[in-house]
């Protein structure tokens, strides 16, 4: 049977208050859901009430930690490609929203949490990465209503102005990703996640890429570069590089071991690291699972240009978790015969042969398409898919159970 819960809306920067549940003529159980503004300033938009019903199933909640730049939207993209359909801004609503919306899933920029806007953050001197301009009692009380299956009325930190734009709906979705700075900063918030991933992205490539998108597309000078990455690396290693130790799986990015004193970054070597013993969740394994294993593929099944590509597997530690990690140092010259390699991984959860080369094929044109992290960030999307399954068959199984007894 659904649950029918009511909720109104009220004002920007607000708390969730939730009150007793009561039966509606309608025979469903009634939530009055108010959030009130805990500034001085209120919104001027008027409050709503809004109904909606779901299967008594909680919303998945996955996390996903970077900095800035460090291929976020990419995994993005392709995560919501594997669940079916294109994830697009709400439908609408403000042009300047960081909320991108698909049959599935929702996916939540947490700068909206931003407490300060960017002329508040420059006169108290801190940096979006200073949790101080971040309001985590907010981001709690948030994400845990839309788990719980209550939408709220989330805040916008537009990126253009700077300035903090009135909030927009979010309703529950199946599958709700924060993707941000700092999803596993606040340990509440951390609890709520069914899943956690970090893009560890080397300092070496950073440069590299920043140098590429900032002088090449933005017309930004090398000194301004360096200046900006040097001005935020302080915070990045007090409060976001922190939170990787708490991942249930690392996309770690650095300088290829192939080529001698290599600086470009434009061949990489991509580890996927994956903690053990993760609830629904079985790390991906070359030939032989818990073996430490080096293989060179290059050859008649896959064309291979210099500097050629290597993989590599086995058990490690990490931060004093035992995880497994998988290793790719090179690129791919044709992304077809990416089948061949496919076929040695194990535990990929697919649900056909050949379907990591399809969405690889599909996306041919994303960043890192060719190398290890276009394909580790597939590999762990449909990881990610399989563990909503596990975790909906799972609490759909417990209420059978509990009649049983």
């Amino acid at each position: 049977m659904a649950v029918c819960t009511v909720y109104t809306t009220q004002s920007l920067n607000s708390t969730c208050s939730i009150s007793t549940p009561t039966k509606t003529h309608l025979g469903f159980t009634q939530k009055h859901v108010v959030f009130y503004s805990s500034n001085k300033k209120t919104s001027k938009r008027a409050s709503s009430a809004v109904i909606t019903c779901s299967a008594d199933t909680q919303t998945v909640v996955i996390g996903l930690a970077a900095d800035s730049g460090c291929g976020k939207s990419t995994f993005m993209r392709r995560l919501t490609s594997v669940f079916g359909g294109a994830a697009e801004p709400p439908k609408g609503g403000n042009p300047d929203s960081n909320t991108l919306i698909s049959d599935t899933t929702t996916v939540i920029c947490l700068d909206d949490y931003h407490s300060l806007d960017r002329t508040g953050r420059k006169e108290k001197g801190v940096t979006a990465l200073d949790p101080r301009a971040n309001d985590f009692d907010l981001m709690y009380d948030q994400v845990k209503a839309i788990k719980d299956g209550i939408a709220v009325e989330k805040p916008i930190y537009n990126h253009v102005t700077g300035l903090l734009d009135p909030p927009e709906l979010i309703k529950p979705p199946k599958i709700l990703v924060i993707e941000g700075l700092h999803p596993m900063y606040d340990q509440r918030v951390r609890d709520l996640l069914d899943f956690s991933i970090y893009l560890d992205i080397s300092n070496e490539v950073k440069f590299a890429w920043k140098i590429q998108r900032d002088m090449a597309e933005r017309g930004h000078s090398l000194e301004s570069i360096k200046a900006s990455i040097e001005a935020r690396k302080p915070d990045f290693d007090a409060y976001i590089d922190p939170q990787k130790q708490y991942a249930d799986a690392v996309i770690e990015v650095l300088p290829t071991q192939l080529i001698p004193d290599d600086n470009e970054g434009k061949v990489l070597r991509v580890r996927l690291i994956m903690k053990e013993g993760v609830k629904f969740f079985s790390p991906v394994y070359l030939f032989d699972e818990g073996s430490s294993i080096s293989w060179i593929p290059c050859g008649r099944k896959l064309t291979c240009s210099y500097p050629g590509i290597k993989f590599s597997y086995g058990p490690d530690t990490y931060y004093g978790h035992e995880v497994s990690v998988l290793e790719m140092d090179g690129q791919f010259d044709r992304l077809d015969e990416l089948i061949y390699v496919e076929s040695h991984l194990s535990n990929l959860s697919t649900k056909f042969y050949g379907e990591v080369t399809q969405q690889m094929l599909k996306h041919a044109d994303f960043p890192g398409s060719n190398n290890g992290t276009g394909l580790f960030q597939t590999i762990v999307g449909l990881k990610i898919r399989d563990l909503f399954e596990q975790i909906i068959a799972s609490r759909a199984k417990t209420p059978v159970e509990a009649t049983k007894a």
